[in-house]
């Protein structure tokens, strides 16, 4: 048995190295040359089936990355023993499509059995969404491994809420750092989907306990989102994000200056000071915003916690582990308990 645990003990270290280990571009160029190929030609089929579902698969990345590091943490199914983040307070009822990341993984197995992440996966998916609505395009950083295990408490604490404000956005930013300018940038991934009446039914009948709307909506806006979201609504019917939600844009940008942002968190950025000028700055320069985008994205992107990692051949479940793995395992998380207790 302990010659068994010495090489669980080098797999581990091995994997815990690659997890915190550089990305770097053209990661899978000889083990799976046809990645990026693949998966821009599934998410080509998705766009044709279901326009919004893109939309969707490009914000996997914001509620994967900020949630323990970019690795596919969030695409795992619940179990009895976990919980994972797919229930979470930002995400259930909310993320959508993770059938489009399985066919992903899918076509991947057959090209190139255990090869490529379903953490890369959602990367580049992220990038392709926006490209394929009219976005930028840039050079994913590939070479991420798949958590063994998710959390939903961790996304609880973690993921902001659509009633979220400015100040408390972008202290939460810069515990990632990332800036004021990428904070703006990526809500413009705003520029395509759709948002929830959930999501906004604060803002239009109680914003901040006063049991009147916000007074940063445009009134005429302010009725639309009234036809579409009255008292008695279905909470989960969707309104656009902003004006054009099948073309990414700086359109988002516009709207909040004009007081139709959808969101709290969105309106926000137009309302307070440190993020106003961004905003007016990106609604005039859209090429600008595409740049600030892409750089954002590959920052968000390089979010790494370094724990223990694999290659999933399911997105949804960690790949079954032998015996003497779990063995060692749990004595690695006893130790380190004791560890942290001795501190």
């Amino acid at each position: 048995m302990g010659g068994v645990l010495v090489v669980v003990l080098v797999h581990i270290v091995a994997t815990t190295v690659a997890a915190a280990s550089d990305l770097r571009p053209g990661f899978y160029s000889e083990t799976c040359p046809e990645a990026e190929l693949i998966v821009r030609d599934v998410m080509k089929k998705a766009l044709l089936r279901e326009p919004r579902s893109v939309a969707s698969v490009m914000r996997f990345q914001f509620h994967d990355c900020f949630v323990n590091g970019c690795d596919g943490s969030l695409l795992l199914d619940d179990t009895p023993s976990m919980v994972g983040e797919k229930l979470a307070l930002s995400n259930i009822n909310s993320l959508r499509s993770f059938e489009v990341v399985d066919q992903i993984k899918e076509a991947l197995e057959k090209a190139c059995p255990g090869v490529v992440s379903c953490a890369d996966i959602i990367i580049i998916a992220s990038r392709d969404a926006v490209a394929l609505t009219g976005g930028p395009e840039w050079e994913v950083r590939l070479g991420r491994l798949d958590s063994l295990s998710a959390s939903q408490e961790d996304s609880d604490n973690i993921m902001p809420s659509p009633r979220a404000n400015a100040s408390y956005l972008i202290d939460l930013f810069q515990r990632y750092n990332l800036s004021i300018k990428d904070l703006v940038a990526l809500s413009g991934s705003h520029s395509i989907g759709k948002g929830r009446c959930f999501s906004i039914m604060f803002r239009l009948y109680n914003q901040s306990g006063t049991g009147k709307p916000d007074p940063a909506i445009d009134p005429i806006f302010r009725g639309e989102l009234y036809k579409l979201c009255p008292l008695d609504v279905d909470q989960n019917v969707t309104g656009n994000l902003d004006s054009t939600p099948l073309v990414f844009d700086n359109q988002y940008f516009k709207d909040l200056v004009a007081g139709r942002g959808f969101l709290n968190s969105d309106q926000t950025l137009f309302t307070f000071p440190q993020t106003r000028g961004f905003v007016k700055f990106f609604s005039k320069h859209q090429t600008e915003f595409f740049k600030a985008f892409a750089e954002a994205m590959l920052k968000l992107g390089d979010l790494q916690s370094g724990r223990p990692g694999e290659v999933r051949t399911n997105c949804r479940v960690v790949n079954a582990r032998p015996a003497a793995h779990l063995l060692f395992e749990s004595r690695l998380k006893t130790q380190a308990n004791n560890d942290h207790r001795s501190i």
